[in-house]
């Protein structure tokens, strides 16, 4: 059974972005590789929970963390409720499935001197790649924006009369970010770079390689780690972490969450709460400071 429906469904109807509906391809078809090779079946109609189990003891006998195996699982599961709603199935197979347990891991931010000592690197060197990678790591601390919408950022994201990025999200759900004075600063050292490389049509990628090419997800991540790993002692130093020292840096100032909310462009404030774990710390600061209790 071919996925091309399944595809063109989470496409059309269900409005998701490229990058997911790809991420779906891709767990779903591990699936069914995994039940060729061992089962020798095609027909995703005949698949017994039994047989997925056996693919997720293999996931996990391979190393996959408990979350990239949920998230596998869930794409096929998705894959099934298609089928249900197709007609060609009356029952899932995962219909009794428990995730996997996950520990709660809080993401540790940089600090914001950390984001200090990166950025005044970066701006040591006037060289197109070294005034690109700054762009790339203002434009993820100043925004809160994630790698896939960074990628996706074209020459007419940008309004310099507003000072505003228009932002593509997930679900192409499109918001406004404002502008910092130091990103705009950036974004115009950059643009007169830029022409020397690349054409510059309002359609054209914003972030382009050397040879006047897309960015692309390895890249941005290699950008942050290079720079990261030798700012900050933190294990995990990837694009994402900027992201959450962007939330994190607005709360500890006294941002709203409400606000905070919209800028990373969540559907709903429980997404964005996992971000006040961060901010405790800050929290109990003020409060040790400024409770008349804790006065002697």
């Amino acid at each position: 059974m071919s996925l091309k429906p399944f595809l063109e469904y989470l496409n059309l109807e269900k409005n998701y972005s490229k990058h997911t509906v790809l991420a779906y391809e891709k767990d779903v078809t591990s699936f069914f590789v995994f039940l060729e090779n061992n089962y020798g079946e095609r027909d995703p109609v005949k698949v017994a929970y039994a047989q997925i189990r056996a693919w997720i003891i293999s996931l996990v006998d391979a190393g996959m963390s408990s979350q990239s195996v949920n998230r596998k699982v869930s794409s096929l599961k998705s894959y099934y409720k298609f089928l249900l709603k197709t007609g060609d199935i009356l029952v899932s197979p995962l219909v009794k499935h428990k995730s996997l347990k996950v520990s709660k891991r809080v993401q540790i931010p940089f600090s914001e001197k950390e984001v200090v000592v990166v950025l005044k690197e970066l701006r040591e060197s006037q060289d197109f790649i070294s005034l690109r990678d700054l762009l790339i790591v203002e434009l993820l601390y100043g925004t809160g924006m994630r790698r896939a919408e960074l990628i996706d950022l074209t020459i007419g994201s940008v309004d310099f009369s507003q000072k505003i990025l228009k932002v593509k999200g997930k679900r192409d759900k499109e918001r406004f970010i404002p502008l910092l004075p130091g990103v705009i600063t950036t974004l115009k050292r950059y643009m007169v770079e830029r022409v020397q490389v690349a054409q510059s049509g309002n359609n054209e990628p914003l972030l382009v390689t050397l040879k006047g090419l897309k960015v692309y997800s390895t890249l941005v991540y290699r950008v942050i780690n290079r720079y990261f790993s030798e700012a900050s002692d933190k294990f995990k130093t990837s694009p994402h972490i900027l992201r959450h020292s962007f939330a994190t840096h607005l709360l500890n100032q006294g941002a709203d969450l409400n606000v905070v909310k919209e800028l990373l462009g969540h559907a709903s404030l429980a997404s964005t709460q996992v971000y006040t774990h961060n901010s405790i710390k800050a929290l109990k600061d003020v409060y040790s400071k400024a409770h008349p209790r804790t006065k002697k």
